[in-house]
């Protein structure tokens, strides 16, 4: 039985009262310099990521290692995934 997975298992009525609590906390001033703040360090994080990924494929193509390996990878994938979603549609159940 397959169900669809929700946004990290929490409904909407918990997000609004984590909302209410941090609002409580911090206060309605301090909300938006808190997500600027968090905004960054997202953007920093992914940066630093894209940096450490572009140093090991020039590292991996400069010891001429074959890089594109996970894409054939992933379309094979890919096709299972449609293949089987194309077999089981007609067994599964809607709920």
């Amino acid at each position: 039985m397959i169900q669809q997975a929700t946004f990290l298992f929490i409904s909407g009525a918990e997000i609004a009262l984590i909302l209410f609590i941090v609002v409580m906390v911090f206060g309605a001033d301090k909300i938006p310099d808190i997500a600027r703040g968090l905004g960054k360090g997202m953007r920093s994080l992914k940066d630093a990521t894209n940096d450490i990924k572009h140093e090991i494929n020039k590292s991996a193509e400069s010891h001429g290692i074959d890089t594109e390996v996970t894409t054939g990878i992933s379309d094979e994938l890919k096709k299972v995934k449609d293949d089987l979603d194309n077999f089981t549609g007609s067994v599964k159940r809607k709920f």
